[in-house]
């Protein structure tokens, strides 16, 4: 017999993506309950290619029967009701910031560090980074596993499809607007998405660095090495789904091009695109759709004694939100620790 699972946040872009993986991977639910903030509801999604669910309102919302539950609904939601999830009983994969960095939550990407889901029982609740962490955990552990990562750097490119689907249609109507000149003025964004890079993501604290920033910096070495140093530049892109970033990576012991390209082409979750000609790389039209994180560019950097740089991209509401959630299920579902 399936477990009864409840997805919050279900008609968001993540959420919808949540459900349409659940169904791809065929999770063992005997139930799913859709469930969005408030009071509200009736709206439908999709859950498999037959099913259609009725979203219910997330308040007051009994989560005594409930196995395991998804929140997609953001921050507000995610410090309010998961706790209260918990205490009845669900186990809560969380998909905000709110517990990432709380010392007894476990923060996992399962090709990083699946063994810490583990740590989940006494809150029973499990972090999912953001977007960028995840894709750089994805590609920098197998590197990190031959030299031992020090210092990264990190510059991430994010598409708007993580700042929610009113942001992706803004980006359609700015550009469109460019074409008719009558581009609406910037309501998602501190400044125009269409035909431009935003040197921010997130809000900017007194020291100039961006909650992203401080957060992918943080992320990273909770799911790799807690001595890894890491520094984060994040931009906005107008790109609709695909998250990508550069990443320069300084190990403590030497790491041969040729070690790294063998590890990343057997590591889980990753391929390698990688040919040293025009056009030999992955970009974020390109992974939209997939579950893997690519890895290309892979060369040396030779202003440290030990360093490598490279390029790699995922998509933003897959690997970057729903199937990363849904894979930390199945990790749950594996150790028994939800059934």
């Amino acid at each position: 017999m399936g477990m009864k699972v409840a997805v919050v946040g279900a008609t968001g872009q993540v959420g919808r993506e949540i459900l349409r993986t659940l169904a791809e991977r065929d999770f063992p639910a005997s139930e799913v309950v859709a469930l969005a903030p408030g009071r509200g509801g009736g709206a439908e999604v999709s859950y498999g290619e037959e099913r259609v669910l009725r979203v219910r309102g997330l308040d007051g919302h009994d989560f005594r029967d409930t196995d395991l539950v998804f929140f997609a609904a953001g921050e507000a939601a995610s410090a309010t009701e998961a706790p209260r999830a918990a205490a009845a009983g669900a186990m809560v994969v969380d998909l905000s910031a709110r517990f990432r960095m709380e010392p007894d939550v476990p923060l996992v990407v399962p090709e990083a560090n699946a063994a810490t889901v583990a740590r989940a029982r006494k809150r029973r609740i499990v972090a999912c980074p953001g977007s960028v962490s995840t894709l750089v955990a994805v590609a920098l552990k197998p590197l990190h596993a031959l030299g031992k990562a020090r210092r990264a750097v990190v510059t991430g490119f994010q598409a708007v499809a993580g700042a929610g689907k009113e942001a992706m249609d803004e980006l359609w109507a700015q550009t469109r607007g460019v074409y008719v000149n009558e581009t609406p003025p910037p309501e998602q964004f501190p400044k125009q998405i269409a035909f431009n890079l935003i040197p921010q993501v997130g809000d900017i604290g007194d020291d100039g660095v961006t909650r992203d920033e401080a957060g992918i910096a943080l992320e990273l070495r909770k799911l790799i090495d807690p001595d890894l140093v890491a520094v984060a530049s994040c931009l906005r892109v107008p790109v609709f789904i695909g998250d990508a970033a550069s990443v320069v990576v300084e190990f403590e012991r030497p790491v041969a091009e040729k070690d790294a390209w063998a590890a990343l082409r057997e590591a889980p979750g990753v391929i390698v695109m990688d040919r040293r000609e025009e056009a030999g790389y992955a970009t974020p039209a390109e992974v939209a759709g997939e579950d893997a994180v690519y890895v290309s560019r892979l060369r040396r950097d030779t202003t440290v004694p030990h360093g490598l740089a490279f390029w790699c991209a995922t998509d933003t509401l897959r690997k970057g939100g729903a199937l990363n959630a849904v894979q930390v299920a199945e990790e749950l579902v594996r150790l028994k620790l939800v059934e």
